[in-house]
């Protein structure tokens, strides 16, 4: 093999994709309480939801090991990661140790820090999939991907935000005012990889105006362009969202029904602790 890609578990691969692709997925570990899940096919995901709903104590997430990252980038002649944002989780920092221990050994390994998630890290496998299979080589699929990373765009809405809180990342009274208010915040990547605020919505219809409008002013052109958007148990919202983006003149969307680790996924095959994206109500990635 002579380039192969990894990815950690917060990608939102679907089997199908993944097989078709050739990613090899490395899971994070999930922390509910004093609980531990791994992130990988033997997870049930609709008792994990349940447990998480459940858990009144912090939840959290922990990079995969360095040498689960040693393993993987083994056995091809170059290696490819995609990893979470390194402002939002050690899997970059991880997968650097294992490429340095890789290569002592003899091995060619690029970790590329997707300065995003989910639905930003798959929309960047299935960019260096469609790279590598048209024979670039290997200086010219990092400088097109570094390129990519840098003006891909990452927007998030969250169907509650119990999650943000119970992560520490929103203050306790803060996320109750905003719940009892129905106020559902669009957030989104800074461009550096960390979350930031974008603008807020009330009720579905607001939601999918708001987010439709800041994908479309978001200073990137959208006439022709694709986009992945991933949602977790809500494709009628998924759907709709698809839909307004169609007004934009977005190239094409397809509709992935799979169950994945994270809900499902809606893409087109050319797109510390990340908890929120656990209970995504939509999320959407738009690059060039």
């Amino acid at each position: 093999m002579r380039y192969k890609i990894i990815a950690d578990s917060c990608c939102d691969l679907t089997r199908e994709l993944r097989e078709e692709m050739q990613v090899t997925t490395i899971p994070l570990n999930m922390t509910l309480g004093d609980k531990c899940f791994v992130d990988d096919d033997t997870l049930d995901l609709p008792q994990f939801m349940e447990e998480m709903k459940a858990c009144t104590t912090k939840i959290g997430s922990a990079s995969p090991s360095p040498m689960l990252y040693k393993e993987a980038f083994q056995g091809a002649h170059t290696s490819f990661a995609i990893t979470l944002s390194s402002n939002l989780s050690s899997s970059y920092s991880s997968a650097l140790v294992g490429k340095d221990m890789a290569e002592e050994e003899g091995a060619d390994v690029h970790v590329f820090d997707s300065k995003s998630a989910s639905a930003g890290q798959l929309l960047l496998a299935l960019k260096l999939r469609k790279l590598i299979d048209e024979g670039y080589h290997k200086s010219e699929i990092i400088s097109t991907l570094e390129s990519f990373i840098s003006k891909m765009k990452t927007y998030f809405v969250l169907e509650n935000l119990d999650n943000l809180v119970k992560n520490g990342r929103m203050n306790k009274i803060t996320g109750k005012i905003l719940s009892l208010l129905h106020i559902r915040p669009i957030l989104g990547s800074d461009g550096d990889g960390n979350i930031a605020f974008f603008t807020q919505a009330r009720g579905q219809n607001q939601i999918i105006e708001k987010l439709a409008d800041t994908i479309e002013k978001s200073g990137r052109a959208t006439e022709g362009e694709s986009i992945v958007i991933t949602h977790c148990n809500n494709p009628g919202l998924a759907e709709k969202l698809m839909n307004a983006l169609s007004l934009c003149r977005i190239r094409s969307v397809i509709h992935k029904t799979a169950v994945i680790r994270q809900g499902y996924s809606i893409a087109h095959p050319t797109k510390g602790s990340l908890w929120p994206f656990k209970n995504i109500q939509g999320l959407s990635s738009l690059y060039g």
